[in-house]
């Protein structure tokens, strides 16, 4: 009988930095090249995207041992954003190295996000998912994310964090 192994990974959540925008960008690129990320990849906008953006909440990456293997931000919902997001609620971008996928990296920037969002006094997070993105629907329903609404080629779906 041949035992499963559980995988584990030794991280560190903490604060993005300019310093992670290289990485970053690198492994936004990998998943771009897998056809699970349509949005802009380079490093500029992850600068201005998730590191310096004038909405930033908190952009939490997982490290070990130097290596990124993967980032969480969270915005503020501005009247007019992209997403049509309700204007105060947060919005959750979620990036995982496809070589890290399934090891609890999600789960514990999750963890460190809904803090943040407890501490900015906010009511809902939103997380707009492109609808042909089976592992991030099942990352966020996974989280406690509920469907509220499906616009074209989407679904966005809603956390409430109990105050």
């Amino acid at each position: 009988m041949i035992a499963k192994t559980q995988w584990r990974v030794a991280m560190m959540i903490r604060d993005g930095t300019v310093e992670d925008i290289e990485q970053m960008s690198t492994f936004l690129r990998e998943l771009t090249a897998a056809g699970k990320r349509l949005s802009p990849d380079d490093e500029e906008f992850v600068r201005q995207y998730y590191i310096e953006s004038v909405d930033k909440i908190r952009c939490s990456v997982a490290e070990d041992d130097g290596i990124i293997l993967g980032f969480q931000s969270l915005k503020t919902a501005r009247a007019g954003n992209q997403w049509g997001v309700e204007p105060g609620w947060g919005i959750v971008g979620t990036h995982i190295r496809p070589s890290a996928a399934r090891r609890g990296v999600g789960r514990a920037l999750f963890d460190v996000t809904c803090r943040a969002a407890q501490d900015a006094g906010l009511a809902h997070i939103d997380a707009s998912i492109g609808a042909n993105n089976p592992e991030g629907l099942a990352y966020y329903e996974a989280m406690g994310f509920r469907t509220y609404r499906t616009p074209r080629n989407l679904i966005c779906k809603r956390f409430d964090i109990l105050q």
